[in-house]
């Protein structure tokens, strides 16, 4: 079978298909699209100096091997779209190559024109919530892209909380992209981590592909799960285990299988120290920087208190509340770990691989400082404080 015509998902139908669903956005004149636009570049480029002086990490002075990019909520989608297909590039040609007599039959039960649109449609839910993502594998789509990745700023998503939330226009924008921006310093500061992650997203996705028939069983059975559990989504909003850890939910909880939950659980670690490491930054932003910032916390913090039936059950179908609380757990790590080493004994963690933590060390981070050397034995105030 020629691997280059093989896909499991239409990648294109999947981007029309967003473009198609999801929502213009708050309206805006052309001259107001033009000023949005170079305003948010400026509050990216003003954002770096303040995350370089809190992180310490010399890699913000320099940051030419990417790039920023104000996008729309199809051009998110496309952009993601096209990620996507890179990162699953490899494990779609192994398969082709190993099992030719199967993706007939896989392709039957996985029509690439059905996931296309399903795919789509969960791409134009969350091009309407994104306010920007920070994307270190678009150097994998064409020699001609930046290979530090891209930073996207979802120009009517900002436009439309700023304006829901009545905040400061400056304050906000500039508070969004301190996140944003610190995502593009931490894969500056530590190169080898774009190749790392790539690797271990492609041995989970040849894991999870190995078994095409399996996959699609197990994707239907997330749903009818979702679907049975709607009564119980309040619940599942703010119940957290004893350790910190969240039930599992989402399609991935429904993939996690043997050798899986190894990668699924090394991933979610670096996913949540990556998030929790920007909260952090953000959280150390201090009126003198963002004048208005208390106000924006708590009012964008109680945005989530008014969301309807069927958000909650789109996000429950997805993991993203599971994933808000990693996130969460991984400030806390990120916290505990700079007051016990200080933030230049922490930015061992961009160093190399196996500085990173495990998903165990994750919750108890005086656990990860041992390791890197650290002195926990003076301080005894709960890691979940």
């Amino acid at each position: 079978m020629d691997t280059t015509d093989f896909r499991l998902i239409n990648w294109d139908l999947a981007a029309t298909t967003a473009a198609k669903l999801v929502g213009a956005g708050p309206s805006l004149a052309p001259s107001e699209i033009t000023s949005v636009v170079a305003d948010l570049r400026a509050k990216a480029e003003a954002s770096v100096e303040h995350v370089h002086r809190i992180t310490g990490l010399a890699a913000a002075a320099d940051l030419r091997d990417s790039q920023v990019l104000i996008v729309d909520r199809p051009g998110w989608a496309k952009a993601n779209t096209q990620s996507f297909e890179a990162l699953l590039g490899p494990a779609m040609e192994n398969l082709a190559k190993t099992r030719g007599e199967k993706i007939s039959e896989a392709t039957q039960v996985l029509s690439s024109t059905a996931t296309g649109m399903e795919m789509g449609a969960i791409l134009a839910f969350m091009s309407s919530k994104v306010l920007g993502q920070y994307d270190p594998f678009a150097g994998l789509l064409r020699a001609d892209l930046p290979a530090g990745g891209r930073l996207m700023l979802v120009a009517p998503n900002i436009v439309a909380i700023e304006r829901e939330l009545k905040v400061d226009t400056d304050d906000f924008r500039l508070w969004v992209t301190l996140h944003e921006q610190t995502h593009r310093v931490q894969f500056a500061a530590a190169p080898w981590l774009r190749e790392h992650l790539q690797s271990k997203i492609a041995e989970l996705l040849a894991s999870l592909l190995a078994e095409p028939e399996a996959l699609g069983e197990r994707l239907r059975a997330a749903a009818s799960e979702v679907i049975r559990g709607k009564k119980d989504l309040e619940a599942a909003d703010t119940d957290l285990g004893e350790t910190g850890t969240t039930p599992e939910t989402g399609l991935l909880a429904s993939l996690r299988t043997g050798e899986q939950k190894k990668i699924l659980s090394h991933i979610t670690a670096v996913m949540s120290l990556l998030e929790g490491h920007a909260n952090v930054v953000m959280d150390a932003v201090d009126s003198s920087i963002v004048p208005s910032v208390r106000t924006i916390r708590q009012r964008f913090g109680a945005r989530g208190k008014d969301r309807g039936m069927v958000e909650k059950w789109l996000r429950k179908l997805l993991g993203l509340d599971a994933k808000m609380r990693q996130y969460a757990d991984g400030q806390r790590f990120v916290g505990r770990a700079v007051k016990l080493m200080g933030m230049e004994g922490f930015n061992r963690v961009w160093e190399g691989p196996e500085n990173l933590p495990s998903e165990h060390e994750l919750h108890h981070p005086d656990q990860w400082v041992a390791r890197m050397g650290g002195n926990t034995a003076g301080d005894t105030t709960p890691a979940n404080n």
